[in-house]
């Protein structure tokens, strides 16, 4: 409390006595010792009401104990049962459950993962894959500001995301690896890697590319086929030794007919091999007869371009190839959609010839952008020109529904520049992105879709789209969103065909540890979304003709079901509506393939360097009692005595305006009783 606080409330006090002596001595005729305790209320009274209206303020300091926290994480992928090691998991619980010591020292909070993070209730070891780097990530942000060592029990093999055995070092806290599975080092073969492009085109060479590795001392021979169906495509013999245990073996194979078409690559096994699940893979690719060819017209050098470039062909069906407007012209019918950059006069033959022919485009602009040009091209479009340049944002539009929009939302994304104001359409317009300033939305289109005279159009306002492509991967470590994004966008630009009032996307086949997921959209006559339809999926196995029916549920404007988990092989599917005779329809294929099973030992090099870099320790499954011991001796993980100071105005103490009433009605009453008033 201040010292000006302290002389103010001597003052209150010595005001109060006074004015309680004037009441009762000075001006009163009372002589009775009664006016004692009449001095001694009103004092009191008057006293608390001006400390109320002073309102000092008093410092409370509270201690208590903090104990440190003990974060258990457990491996919950499918390779911890592959390897057997589902009752090594639980003794290991149980002895940390049961031990009163840690339970005293620590507060112990149990997770599991696989590819995401969950609290702990129950394990089954059914996660498809694991993710020990991100898991770590999680504890590293959630646990921060505390003392948590953390102890995790896997068997190090990660399926999922980037190398964990570095990541400890941004975490900073100690780490503890219970090894899981088997030490010992047989003799095996395995398919490491296989690339090979998702699309190929119809008569072409596309390439294979098979890394193979081998674990062994002894020099041995197999063979490496490649089977499509019950024929082999490719063979040739492989050597390993204890100095070559690594070859990469690059074909090439010709796509004969259009569809999907599956193939196994497969490593004949050692006699005595202990693991010949990891001797084969099945890869699929998608034959496609034709290449979708854009051209981005643009009179000026920009990254823009480059990023366009880059995201479109991140699809193998498509091409981009960047024009001048008159190169543009004389290949005008080698390309089906055409991306105009920042138009300007310049531009105008090329968009006489894009009306003449009926040709779609996407329309981006910026800074350089001629929009007096624009308005004369009859595109259905009029800008307002301003000549001022501004910077603003996107905002998604979730009621956006000529095509599915998903896993992208565009809130963090940084501004572009164009030119200051909005524009107007002359023909019906769905936006998919707002303009915002400051976090206002404008209500002034950015990014939105067009029809007209059976051509479709896209406009975007705002250059510095490179920027976006960049933050799609400092958020994700992939471009995937917006390249995905793009592609949507292109493929509605680009195609012919009608709209239907349910739309769905997929892809035409699934690698065995992919997320299976369907979306669908379903619109009303009008073509309005409908966000109150009930969508059901009748999904059916072509092998042995099981059909299986799952409703779909509505998430972030789109209808989805995720089929995660079913077998593997060729599926017929069909979206109806449960009340209406409207229903679209696909196939797709799952590829057999575990990842999971993979493995024949836990990975102890990583778990152990993983350790040392956290300054933890690693510990064997059948180690846990010197597990607990070396968390209970460790003198980092000491109780810490924390206090906490409360600042509290008197005014908030209730419990003196009840001393100010009582003393005022005890005076009341004791007057009254004698007499007094």
């Amino acid at each position: 409390m201040q010292n000006e606080t302290i002389f103010y409330i001597i003052i209150a006090g010595i005001t109060a006595l006074l004015l309680a002596l004037f009441q009762y001595i000075y001006k009163s005729k009372l002589k009775s010792k009664i006016r004692y305790v009449l001095i001694t209320l009103r004092t009191m009274a008057i006293l608390g009401i001006l400390l109320l209206l002073i309102n000092p303020k008093f410092e409370s300091k509270t201690y208590y104990d903090e104990k440190p926290t003990l974060v258990v994480a457990v491996d919950n992928s499918e390779s911890i049962s592959y390897l057997k090691q589902n009752e090594q998991v639980n003794t290991v619980l149980q002895a940390i459950e049961a031990n009163t010591d840690l339970s005293e020292r620590f507060n112990i909070q149990k997770y599991s993962f696989g590819k995401v993070v969950n609290s702990l209730d129950s394990l089954n070891f059914a996660e498809r894959q694991s993710n020990i780097s991100d898991a770590l990530k999680q504890f590293g942000e959630v646990y921060a500001n505390q003392t948590a060592p953390i102890v995790v029990l896997s068997d190090g093999n990660q399926t999922y995301g980037s190398d964990y055995s570095y990541i400890s070092k941004s975490i900073k806290q100690p780490i503890y690896p219970v090894v899981l599975g088997d030490s010992t080092l047989y003799a095996d073969l395995s398919i490491k890697q296989l690339n090979v492009n998702r699309y190929v085109y119809l008569k072409n060479k596309f390439p294979v590319e098979i890394i193979t590795n081998y674990s062994g001392t002894e020099a041995i021979t197999t063979e490496l086929k490649i089977w499509n169906g019950n024929s082999v495509v490719y063979r040739t013999t492989i050597q390993f030794d204890a100095v070559k245990t690594s070859e990469i073996i690059s074909t090439t194979l010709i796509a004969n007919s259009v569809g999907v078409k599956t193939y196994r690559v497969e490593l004949s096994p050692l006699s005595n091999e202990k693991n010949t699940v990891n001797n084969s893979k099945n890869f699929g690719v998608e034959v496609i007869d034709q290449k979708t060819n854009i051209a981005l017209v643009s009179e000026q050098l920009h990254p823009d371009l480059g990023a366009l470039k880059k995201s479109i062909e991140s699809n193998e069906q498509r091409s981009v190839t960047i024009l001048k407007p008159k190169d543009y012209l004389s290949k005008i019918n080698d390309f089906q959609l055409v991306i105009l950059y920042q138009p300007n006069s310049s531009f105008n033959e090329v968009l006489t010839e894009i009306k003449d022919q009926k040709l779609n485009t996407f329309i981006i602009t910026g800074a350089s952008t001629d929009y007096e040009f624009i308005n004369n091209t009859n595109l259905k479009v009029l800008w307002s020109i301003s000549n001022q340049t501004e910077e603003f944002q996107p905002e998604l539009n979730r009621n956006y529904n000529t095509f599915i929009i998903d896993d992208i939302t565009f809130e963090d994304y940084p501004p572009l520049k164009s030119e200051f104001g909005g524009f107007n359409f002359l023909v019906p317009a769905d936006v998919i992105l707002y303009k915002t300033v400051n976090g206002i939305n404008t209500e002034d289109a950015m990014l939105a879709t067009y029809a007209f005279d059976n051509m479709k159009h896209c406009v975007l306002v705002g250059e510095g789209i490179w920027r976006w492509r960049a933050q799609a991967y400092l958020e994700s470590e992939s471009f995937n969103d917006f390249d995905n994004f793009m592609g949507k966008l292109v493929q509605y630009l680009s195609s012919t065909k009608k709209r239907n009032r349910i739309s769905i996307d997929y892809k035409s086949f699934y690698n065995g540890n992919d997320d299976v997921i369907i979306s669908a959209q379903y619109f009303n006559k009008n073509f309005e979304f409908d966000n109150a339809a009930a969508l059901t999926i009748n999904l059916k196995n072509k092998e042995n003709n099981s059909i299986r029916e799952v409703p779909l549920l509505l998430n972030n404007g789109n209808y989805r079901v995720d089929l995660s988990g079913i077998a593997s092989g060729a599926y017929d599917f069909t979206i109806k509506h449960n009340t209406e005779s409207i229903a679209a329809s696909g196939s797709f294929e799952v590829l057999e393939y575990n990842v999971e099973q993979q493995f024949l030992n836990a990975d102890i090099n990583k778990l152990n360097a993983l350790a040392e870099n956290s300054s933890g320790k690693a510990f064997y499954s059948t180690e846990y009692n010197a597990l607990i011991s070396n968390l209970l001796q460790d003198n980092r993980y000491a109780t810490i005595q924390k206090s906490s100071k409360n600042i509290v105005p008197l005014i908030d103490w209730k419990y003196l305006l009840g001393l100010i009433a009582l003393s005022l009605f005890a005076e009341w009453f004791i007057r009254k009783y004698n007499g007094l008033i």
